[in-house]
């Protein structure tokens, strides 16, 4: 009989810790899972983040007696998916040989913009820009900073992957005293963004 009781204890112990077992087996796969969604959430919203950022700028050059050359990068943040604020800096190379003697100088600054999508390829832009210009009055030359609140549109043409091709027109509505740019006269530019 004691053998009998020993038997069955011993079984029903094998058998508890047997069920102990697939029950813990359940939840450290549940605890895998559940560790590889979280992972798996965290690269999506860094997937979402990198998406929300985009890329880009343009170039500026004239040749010939007035020689201009510019290089202007951005960064843009979407804060909705019409709407984004961004950065960007600037710096151009100027040489104007229609003085005697030539003028050279260089040109920096930055400024910040918001656009806002109408429809997928059109937008508004406005941007507050600040540059630092070498004023030229024929004798010499001081620098000064020069402010600029540039309004206008622009237009997206996608030209594959997620690049597109921005073309936009600005007008400068401050006007400050040594702005290069006359009343309502049209900034073009074209530039290549990624992610915009």
């Amino acid at each position: 009989m004691r053998k009998i009781l020993l038997f069955l204890l011993s079984s029903l112990l094998v058998v508890t810790v047997s069920f102990g077992q697939n029950e813990t087996l359940p939840a450290m796969d549940t605890a895998v899972i559940s560790s590889q969604a979280a992972q798996e959430s965290k690269q999506s919203v860094k997937k979402q983040k990198q998406k929300r950022v985009y890329f880009g700028g343009n170039v500026a050059f004239n040749f010939g007696s007035y020689t201009r050359i510019g290089i202007y990068p951005l960064i843009g943040f979407k804060i909705t998916p019409k709407f984004s604020l961004g950065l960007k800096i600037g710096y151009e190379y100027v040489k104007d040989n229609r003085y005697s003697p030539s003028y050279e100088t260089s040109n920096y600054g930055g400024s910040v913009f918001a656009r806002y999508r109408i429809i997928p390829r059109l937008y508004v832009h406005a941007e507050y820009e600040l540059t630092n210009y070498d004023i030229w009055d024929g004798a010499e030359s001081n620098r000064e900073w020069v402010n600029f609140l540039l309004l206008g549109a622009g237009y997206s043409q996608p030209i594959g992957g997620n690049a597109y091709v921005n073309a936009q027109v600005l007008f400068d509505v401050l006007q400050s005293e040594n702005s290069p740019y006359q009343p309502w006269e049209p900034i073009f530019s074209v530039g290549v963004g990624v992610g915009f």
